[in-house]
């Protein structure tokens, strides 16, 4: 194995068509610790998700949550990245339309107004949540990320208006019914960097994984990248290989080639 730190982007990457994490990774996993391996699961979840989605013993200790706007390593919140006040204050008034998620690194806020099958959609990535009456009185705690849900296309109904509304941040299509707003300076692709060099490993000796647009800094930024035979057209384009379906436990079947019997 000839990489130090493997990223992993999520859902339509790591996870199956269920949602789940296949069987076969744990053994995976068991041995890229073995080996010294870092493996750190990068998604646009908040952390305390992911923290739940691995927990016990198979906890891999790293994770770069919120799309890069909050990296953990060693038991703590290593960075942060806040988004400027006022550009939330733009995407709550001028997103009022569609259901908002404002995120902390620790707790995401939602309205109570929330229809039955938006809000479990919601807190499937977000475990740590509070309802709160009005999103604009909190958003001088430290705000890391805002989150749009549309049940239509996202990249086609939603992305325009929030776009339009902080045109100065950083606003990236993460699924196909979601969009994320972060600083114009955070994302994936240098969480990954910042982590790596924490961890001084080469960015040539970085592995990663993703499908969809919101991956596009972090493929890049990668010593070698993988693109899901799923991703977004663009996501293929711009990596290194091309690995099997999510559906097909894609990264499984790579990171296995590479480990060997």
């Amino acid at each position: 194995m000839e990489y130090q730190l493997i990223a992993l982007d999520m859902d339509g990457t790591l996870l199956d068509g269920d949602g789940h994490i296949p069987d076969g990774f744990w053994p995976i996993l068991r041995e890229l610790k073995t080996r010294g391996v870092a493996v750190a699961p990068a998604s646009g979840r908040q952390l305390a998700t992911l923290r739940d989605m691995f927990a016990g013993e198979d906890d891999p200790g790293t994770y770069i949550a919120e799309n890069g706007t909050c990296v953990f390593h060693g038991g703590r919140v290593v960075s942060t990245t806040e988004l400027d006040q006022a550009d939330v204050h733009a995407i709550i008034d001028a997103a009022e339309g569609f259901d908002i998620v404002v995120c902390t690194p620790t707790v995401a806020y939602i309205s109570p107004n929330l229809s039955a099958p938006s809000f479990a959609e919601i807190i499937k990535y977000y475990h740590s949540h509070e309802v709160v009456e009005d999103l604009h009185q909190i958003v001088d705690r430290g705000v890391i990320k805002v989150a749009v849900y549309t049940d239509d296309d996202a990249e086609a109904v939603a992305y325009p208006v929030v776009r339009d509304a902080a045109p100065d941040a950083n606003v990236v299509v993460s699924g196909a019914h979601w969009i994320d707003v972060m600083h114009p300076s955070a994302g994936k692709g240098r969480a990954l960097t910042d982590l790596a060099q924490a961890l001084d490993i080469p960015i040539a000796r970085t592995l990663a994984f993703g499908d969809y647009l919101n991956d596009y800094e972090l493929l890049d930024a990668a010593g070698t990248s993988y693109a899901m035979a799923n991703a977004h057209p663009d996501i293929k384009a711009l990596a290194d290989h091309i690995a099997p379906p999510n559906t097909e436990a894609g990264v499984v079947t790579v990171l296995e080639d590479m480990l060997g019997p």
